[in-house]
């Protein structure tokens, strides 16, 4: 009964998170469901040091690392010098939802959308990152690099071509 209730309370909110570090809806939910496992196996291990919450989450992060690291999807991006720094506007991000960035953050490369995830929700420092997913601090900053001049091309891209749907 309590975990149901616990579950209840807590899904909705630790899905945003899974679906952050999922290539979809599916995998975003296998992701909840073995982090719900992973919470009421663990729950006694939490040292009430923060809050429950924040526990929960970094529960949920660590497992949808962990079925990244398994599926070992180390999957090869064009070059970055193929990439020119798109300047964009503030008005430019203004206009885009929150929906519609977090489903271009999710059309990342799997390793920059970890790494893009874990340094800018997750707050983690390259050092952090490079513990947490096996890699170097400097695989960290250039995947942090790559993810953003990718992702800024990928807003400059859907606002054009809302724009141009607007204009038609």
């Amino acid at each position: 009964m309590a975990q149901a209730h616990l579950y209840q309370l807590f899904a909705p909110k630790m899905y945003g998170v899974c679906l952050r570090y999922s290539r979809d809806a599916t995998e975003a939910e296998d992701n909840l469901q073995d982090g719900f496992i992973k919470v009421f196996e663990k729950i006694d291990t939490f040292r009430h040091e923060g809050s429950f919450e924040g526990w929960m989450r970094r529960v949920m992060v660590n497992v949808s690392l962990e079925k990244y690291r398994k599926q070992n999807l180390l999957q090869t991006v064009d070059d970055i010098s193929s990439y020119e720094m798109p300047d964009l506007k503030d008005e430019i991000i203004s206009e885009i939802s929150a929906n519609d960035l977090m489903k271009l953050i999710r059309e990342l490369p799997p390793r920059y959308r970890m790494v893009f995830n874990l340094h800018v929700f997750e707050g983690m420092n390259h050092k952090e990152i490079a513990e947490e997913m096996k890699i170097s601090e400097g695989t960290s900053k250039s995947n942090l690099a790559r993810a953003r001049i990718i992702l800024k091309k990928q807003i400059l891209k859907y606002f054009q071509q809302t724009e141009n749907n607007y204009s038609a």
